[in-house]
C-alpha cells in the first residue's frame, strides 16, 4: 500500500521547510500530527436507542472507525443526566486513517461550509493542539441527507507534537489548513 498523499507530502516537503524555518538540525525534532479525535455530545439524546445508534453509525461513516462511548461521571439533576449514562461519541484517529481524515476535512469537507472564510486561529490550546467545532456532520461526503435524523455538531481535535502553538500553525498551514486573516 502506498502512503496517504499528506503523509508524502509531509516527508518530502514539509518536514524540510519546517527544519529549515525553526533552524532544527535533528529531523526527529520536527513536529508532527500525533492523532486526530472526533468528539460528538449527544446527553439531550438520553433515553433515544435509535438516535444514539444512527449517530455511532454516521460517525463510524465519516471516521472509518467504530466510536466509543463516553459516559457521565457523576448524574446532575439539572439535566437529567444520571451517572453512567452515555453522554457522548469519541474516535480516535492515528496513522493512515488519521492523514486520511485531514486530507479530506482539508481539501473537502471545509470548502463546502457555506460563508467558509478559514477556521479560527483561536483554537490553539498552548501546547501545539488545535481544536475546531463543527456545527452540522451533514458536511462530511459519506453521509446522506435522507439518514440523518438529527443535526448535530461535532468537534475535531488534531494533536501535535509541537510545543508550542506558532510551530503547530505553521504545520498545519504547510498542510493546507485554511486560517482566517485576523
Amino acid at each position: 500500500m502506498s502512503k496517504p498523499r499528506l503523509k508524502e507530502t509531509y516527508e518530502t516537503k514539509l518536514k524540510p521547510a519546517l527544519m529549515q524555518e525553526f533552524k532544527m538540525g535533528n529531523p526527529m525534532a520536527v513536529p508532527e500530527v500525533k492523532k486526530i479525535v472526533v468528539n460528538v455530545g449527544i446527553a439531550e439524546e438520553q433515553g433515544q436507542d435509535k438516535a444514539l445508534e444512527n449517530m455511532r453509525a454516521q460517525l463510524a461513516a465519516i471516521t472509518g472507525q467504530k466510536p466509543s462511548d463516553r459516559k457521565a461521571k457523576r448524574s446532575i439533576a439539572e439535566f437529567k443526566i444520571r451517572e453512567g449514562d452515555v453522554i457522548g461519541l469519541k474516535v480516535t484517529m492515528r496513522g493512515r486513517r488519521m492523514y486520511q481524515f485531514l486530507d479530506k476535512l482539508i481539501s473537502v469537507v471545509l470548502p463546502q461550509i457555506k460563508d467558509f472564510g478559514g477556521v479560527s486561529g483561536r483554537g490553539f490550546d498552548g501546547r501545539g493542539n488545535y481544536t475546531l467545532g463543527l456545527r452540522e456532520q451533514i458536511v462530511f461526503p459519506e453521509l446522506s441527507y435522507d439518514t440523518i435524523d438529527k443535526i448535530m455538531g461535532l468537534q475535531i481535535t488534531v494533536v501535535t507534537t509541537a510545543h508550542d502553538d506558532k510551530v503547530a500553525r505553521k504545520l498545519l498551514e504547510l498542510m493546507g489548513m485554511p486560517f482566517a486573516k485576523e
